[in-house]
């Protein structure tokens, strides 16, 4: 997939989320951190000691897998999940599944910089929190309802392509592509981290009451954490209710080190 990316540049990029999603999860709340330039590493320090003290906060809670969903923000996107016909113990959302797995007294891979820093930050926020390279992405990336005809190259297999159910929950880019599927239960294969000199997008989701202001202070947590690794990044955005679209990435001069 290295070919259909590109190397960091100032080609603008429109993130909205369609009405008829906002329709069905009024609640919903997008964060994002646009990245115009980051060198991902195969090991941060500080991110590795970061994660394995988020880590150990889990081990010792104690949680089991009903306290897990019994959380607020984990109890808002299961219903969410319902409310748009998807069973959240099947396919539960991004942040269930590694607080689950953390939970109950595993750890979490070790992938890179930045993907080890989003999962970091999941752990400790309780929100769905992910990296996305967005160097092969063109003109637009929407959060909407599909209609079936996407594409979906799965993480790890793009050689074996699907198609979202109609209606459910993708990341789509111009070309009817879909970057994740359910949602934020899987990302595809496009938009994975991988090692090197990245254009990427941090996105932060929260589908519970008072959400805005706890994607606000994760998207804080993000920004010092970036500022620590030397890595850029444009001023956080927040799509809500009362914003549905913005464009992200301007010139080189606007990404933002502290």
């Amino acid at each position: 997939m290295d070919s259909d990316r590109t190397l960091p540049g100032v080609r603008p990029l429109a993130v909205g989320v369609d009405a008829r999603l906002r329709e069905r999860v009024p609640g919903y709340v997008l964060g994002l951190i646009a990245v115009p330039d980051a060198d991902v590493v195969a090991h941060a320090p500080k991110v590795a000691d970061r994660l394995t003290a988020a880590e150990d906060v889990l081990h010792g809670a104690e949680l089991s897998k009903a306290d897990v969903s019994a959380l607020a923000s984990i109890a808002a996107w299961r219903d969410a999940y319902r409310e748009l016909g998807v069973n959240p113990n099947r396919y539960p959302c991004a942040a269930e599944s590694v607080l689950r797995r953390v939970a109950r007294g595993d750890r979490l891979p070790r992938i890179n910089s930045l993907v080890d820093l989003c999962n970091a930050v999941s752990l400790e926020s309780r929100l769905p929190v992910a990296s996305c390279d967005v160097g092969g992405i063109e003109d637009e990336l929407t959060v909407r309802l599909a209609h079936g005809a996407e594409v979906h190259l799965p993480l790890g297999a793009p050689d074996a392509p699907e198609h979202p159910e109609p209606g459910e929950v993708v990341y789509a880019d111009a070309r009817d592509r879909a970057h994740s599927r359910r949602w934020n239960w899987r990302q595809g294969d496009v938009v994975r981290t991988d090692l090197g000199r990245r254009r990427l997008l941090l996105t932060v989701e929260s589908a519970h009451e008072g959400g805005r202001d706890e994607v606000e202070l994760t998207l804080g947590r993000l920004t010092e954490a970036l500022t620590d690794l030397g890595v850029g990044w444009d001023p956080p955005r927040i799509l809500d209710g009362s914003l549905s679209r913005v464009e992200l990435f301007g010139a080189p001069s606007t990404a933002t080190r502290g």
